[in-house]
């Protein structure tokens, strides 16, 4: 199963080599190049379709939801990781992990240095690890409510690190979708701030604590019913 993630990953950094060699001769980086509303409208339509194919996979491998999401977050996480390293052997691209990359465009624009959505996907299957051993060791096994709390307020601070600086400044999707108009607003002039890591951290921390939570409840032993 890892065959196919890392080969979707391949196609998708096969179509940023092609978008950059039009766009971005000499090299990706803010501000970003003019692109028609069509060609955007198809990137997200793009990235749409990529989550529908992470889904579909756990969709055919069981029928438990919760070991659906633990395939599509081990997907997902090995799909991130390898898009960087198909750009790396491609493109010689990131330079660093340092190096800020437009990450997502569904439902704002994400902006952020490589590095966060790396320890993200690490994340992603770590967690889908822990919950397929201990479904594997009790099949009763279910992550707590609190864990999922965390786990989801973890998430979404991660993400807040990402549309932040982009919300506050005019950078959205309609904007990019506009090919007129003034030069911050369509985007051509949008230079990513200090990145807001305290908000990453703190879900950072969430995040790891849920997983902990989690953890720990799938290395205990499972309950056997007598009769």
């Amino acid at each position: 199963m890892s065959a196919f993630f890392i080969a979707m990953a391949f196609l998708e950094s096969a179509v940023v080599v092609y978008l950059r060699a039009l766009y971005y001769p000499e090299g990706f980086d803010f501000p970003l190049a003019p692109m028609s509303p069509t060609l955007v409208g198809t990137e997200i339509g793009r990235e749409a379709a990529t989550i529908l194919m992470l889904l579909a996979v756990p969709a055919v491998v069981t029928r438990r939801a919760l070991e659906r999401f633990a395939w599509f977050c081990f997907g997902f996480g090995v799909w991130d990781i390898f898009y960087y390293v198909w750009l790396k052997v491609l493109l010689d691209w990131p330079s660093s992990l340092f190096s800020r990359d437009l990450l997502f465009l569904i439902p704002v624009p994400w902006v952020g240095p490589v590095w966060a959505p790396c320890v993200i996907s690490l994340g992603l299957i770590t967690t889908a690890l822990v919950i397929l051993h201990g479904r594997d060791r009790d099949p009763a096994f279910r992550v707590s409510t609190t864990a999922w709390a965390l786990l989801i307020v973890g998430a979404l601070l991660m993400i807040l690190s990402f549309v932040i600086d982009p919300l506050q400044r005019s950078f959205g999707v309609q904007a990019l979708l506009n090919s007129s108009g003034d030069a911050l607003i369509n985007g051509r002039e949008y230079m990513p701030e200090h990145y807001p890591w305290p908000w990453f951290a703190a879900g950072f921390v969430f995040a790891v604590l849920g997983l902990f939570i989690t953890w720990r409840s799938a290395l205990r032993p499972p309950i056997r019913h007598t009769t």
